[in-house]
């Protein structure tokens, strides 16, 4: 769903209201747990922040902004203890990465990127849509799926009307396997990287603040355990395009000498392009390698090592020193401006921050309250379901959740839960939470579901529907496959033993 608000709908007026009324209610008229207030008032505000959240009643970033009103006036947390909530390392990844990402957009790298995948996989109607997958899906692990998605529709629209005036079919299904391909790779991208969407930061951070002793999970163990993941998602989602619109290995090629023009007039790289795409293959390598790397008995040290005080440095300082330098390094353009100014900077997200920090304050409410305790006795009975079968309803709940409500914040909301549900049930948290996290990626049902939806929504071009048929499937398959990534390569890469409880999985 988007982050922004525009004219107030009959939904979002209602929650307007209803969302404070709850919360009066539940701290007037309940105890749930006799002698601890702060475990009511914080149950009160996780469900008016959820009531405005689901119906958007206000501005999404500003409802994330209630724990810093509410929770000291409250007694759930000290003013100067939820404050630091809203910036820290996570972040700070997230701004750094960001800050590449835009430095690319600045430049047109993206572009010449996306273009230049177009080209190498030739005219075909299928290789087509494979091309426009693929770099769709690759730049999505890096920036931003709606700036992605923004920069791949007008290619994608000059190449469609080409064909479709090509083979004299102005009903062809190709525009829309195009269309749909742009938007679903988009989202199946990010699911990637921890900086792919954001979602995957949020779980990042709530799983340190819930459990502090947990094991780090650093860019490069995400991307191991979920790039699989997602190549396999996007294969299925080419193939189940491909068939349901007939897009063909023969037919009306492309007219590739279109992309070519496209690809020759953005003319040779200039010097801030080679910086860039530098400091952006620099960037990726130095996350993935920072930590050490086993494979078997194989290790290979990560640089961090290196420094007497390696254990300090994390991802989110190595995403800013990045960034930085683009602040430094001059263009050489006739303007003699930087490669990166606060000009362009100033298009950070910063309601996506505040969004994170909202996430990042309810769920430390939750544990320093003794709310998630509280939720874990209530859970307990729970505990008599299989974890397979428990992870594939949570991964189904998830999925079809997130076609209404913001998918970060959907996973802010029950990242929270989903931890004391795992102490109840005596399993290792990982297995709850990280499905939870995967599955707010993997809607792809509703325009309203993710930014790449509507914005291809947005171009005429495709039906409800066409969107809905098509998506249902997806969605499907993406509980089937996030539930045994995490239930097979979860026991590899992440360690989840189902057979132990780990010692670091503890409420404190």
């Amino acid at each position: 769903m988007n982050l922004t608000q525009n004219t107030p709908s009959t939904l979002s007026r209602t929650g307007l209201w209803l969302g404070p009324l709850i919360a009066f209610l539940l701290i007037t008229f309940t105890d749930l747990k006799p002698g601890e207030p702060a475990v009511t008032n914080t149950a009160a505000i996780a469900l008016w922040m959820a009531i405005w959240w689901i119906t958007e009643a206000v501005p999404l970033a500003a409802t994330a902004l209630l724990p810093v009103a509410l929770f000291p006036l409250l007694g759930i947390m000290d003013g100067k203890t939820v404050a630091p909530l809203y910036f820290n390392h996570i972040i700070f990844l997230f701004i750094g990465g960001f800050l590449v990402a835009l430095a690319m957009q600045h430049w047109q790298l993206h572009k010449r990127i996306a273009l230049r995948l177009l080209l190498l996989f030739g005219g075909c109607p299928r290789c087509t849509l494979t091309g426009f997958m693929l770099a769709t899906a690759f730049l999505s692990m890096w920036i931003s799926n709606t700036a992605t998605t923004m920069m791949m529709i007008p290619i994608a629209m000059a190449i469609v009307l080409k064909v479709e005036e090509q083979s004299d079919q102005q009903d062809t299904k190709f525009g829309t396997g195009i269309f749909l391909g742009v938007a679903y790779s988009a989202s199946i991208g990010g699911l990637a990287t921890l900086v792919g969407t954001p979602p995957n930061l949020s779980f990042a951070r709530i799983l340190t603040i819930h459990f502090p002793n947990a094991p780090e999970i650093s860019f490069a163990t995400w991307f191991a355990f979920a790039l699989p993941l997602s190549v396999i998602l996007l294969i299925v989602a080419g193939i189940t395009i491909s068939w349901l619109y007939n897009i063909r290995g023969r037919g009306t090629n492309l007219d590739i000498q279109m992309v070519r023009t496209q690809y020759a007039e953005l003319g040779p790289m200039s010097f801030a392009e080679k910086i860039v795409l530098a400091d952006f293959v620099s960037l990726a390598l130095l996350w993935l390698t920072r930590k050490s790397i086993t494979l078997g008995s194989w290790t290979l040290p990560g640089w961090s090592q290196l420094f007497e005080n390696g254990a300090w440095i994390n991802d989110g300082t190595v995403a800013i020193f990045m960034a930085l330098l683009l602040f430094i390094i001059p263009s050489q353009n006739e303007s003699k401006s930087r490669i990166l100014n606060w000009k362009i900077a100033s298009d950070l997200p910063w309601h996506i921050i505040l969004l994170f920090g909202g996430g990042f304050a309810l769920a430390s409410g939750f544990k320093d309250s003794g709310l998630s305790m509280w939720c874990a006795q209530q859970l307990q009975g729970l505990g008599t379901i299989h974890p397979l079968i428990l992870v594939a309803a949570l991964c189904l709940m998830m999925t079809f959740l997130t076609e209404l409500t913001s998918n970060t914040a959907t996973a802010e909301m029950f990242l929270p839960i989903l931890a004391a549900l795992a102490v109840a049930v005596q399993v290792n948290p990982l297995l709850l939470m990280v499905p939870a996290t995967l599955s707010c990626s993997c809607a792809f049902m509703l325009p309203v579901a993710t930014p790449p939806n509507a914005i291809v929504f947005g171009t005429n071009r495709i039906t409800m529907r066409d969107m809905a048929r098509t998506g249902i499937i997806l969605n499907l398959v993406g509980v089937v496959l996030v539930t045994a990534t995490t239930w097979i390569l979860g026991r590899v890469v992440l360690g989840i033993d189902l057979a132990t409880m780990p010692d670091w999985a503890v409420l404190q």
